[in-house]
């Protein structure tokens, strides 16, 4: 099958969750909306900004289900989901049932506890559920900061071109760009590639990317929107100096915790989605006091996406 390739900003949404720590799904229409409202054009679920790997298999279909129900009916929006790494069989029966759903496409990452051994493993694990959806498009979800595996995207490339017919791309969450580009070239760019790092976009732009996943989109996707506006004119010293801006906002993440920061972030746009579960480490009221101060003083205000 021939896949379209992926164009402008794709959002990784985090999962909505109330105080307890369950699901809250009914927030995910005005999600979508909001996302929509601010040029995002798809979402990636059950990620790792969707906390996936801390949900139940029910509530993965639960929260594909939402997703589904309220962009099915918008071909300009596109939602893919992550059906996991550990469990192929599980991967397989969540694929099967983001195909019933109606979803745009599937997403796999490498297992990481075993982790295959080289490309042509981790080529037979894409194929083995690949396999079960032909008619769906499948990325690798590519991010070894996390799953612990630095197979070259280029070999996986290799591997699975004329083997797997509706292997369509890899969400690249990695900053090897000698290999990134490789992979935007191969077979004459065959294949979508999808940037996944935010606070880098501007380089992956540079090498002829189209399209980005990012967690970042969720709550400012106005910034990247004219980067990538800036960059198409040609305007580099702008395009620098709202990239510098998106790395500013990124390093408070790291200040105050790591991913959790971002559902701050949502809080700060109007899209209260909760906390994180165990094992991250949320935000305390005073830090978010705190936060909020070096929001503003990032002048957060003025580039943030808006309801």
């Amino acid at each position: 099958m021939k896949s379209k390739h992926l164009k402008g900003l794709i959002a990784a949404p985090f999962t909505p969750m109330h105080e307890d720590g369950s699901l809250k799904l009914s927030l995910i229409p005005e999600y979508y909306r909001f996302l929509k409202s601010n040029r995002v054009t798809g979402g990636f679920i059950c990620g790792s900004t969707g906390e996936g790997v801390s949900l139940t298999m029910q509530e993965k279909k639960d929260t594909a289900r939402a997703w589904a129900d309220c962009t099915n009916d918008d071909p300009d929006f596109d939602v893919m989901l992550l059906l996991g790494g550990t469990c192929i069989a599980d991967c397989i029966e969540l694929a099967k049932y983001a195909q019933e759903i109606g979803l745009f496409a599937v997403s796999f990452t490498a297992p990481f506890y075993f982790k295959p051994a080289n490309a042509k493993m981790l080529a037979s694990c894409c194929k083995e559920i690949a396999d079960a959806v032909p008619e769906m498009p499948f990325y690798y979800y590519h991010i070894p900061v996390l799953n612990g595996c630095h197979i070259p995207m280029l070999n996986l490339l290799q591997e699975v071109d004329g083997t797997i017919p509706n292997f369509a791309g890899i969400k690249y969450t990695h900053e090897d760009f000698m290999d990134f580009l490789s992979c935007l070239r191969f077979q004459n760019g065959k294949y979508d590639m999808l940037w996944g790092r935010d606070e880098n976009m501007l380089a992956a732009l540079s090498l002829g990317s189209k399209g980005a996943v990012g967690s970042t989109y969720n709550y400012a996707a106005p910034l990247y929107s004219e980067m990538a506006e800036a960059f198409d004119r040609n305007d580099l010293e702008k395009a620098q100096a709202l990239q510098q801006t998106s790395i500013d906002m990124i390093s408070l993440l790291g200040k105050y915790g790591g991913i959790a920061t971002g559902k701050a972030y949502m809080k700060l746009v109007g899209i209260d989605c909760g906390k994180f579960r165990l094992p991250v480490k949320n935000m305390s009221d005073e830090d978010f006091d705190k936060f909020r101060a070096d929001t503003g003083i990032l002048g957060f205000k003025n580039f943030c996406s808006q309801k």
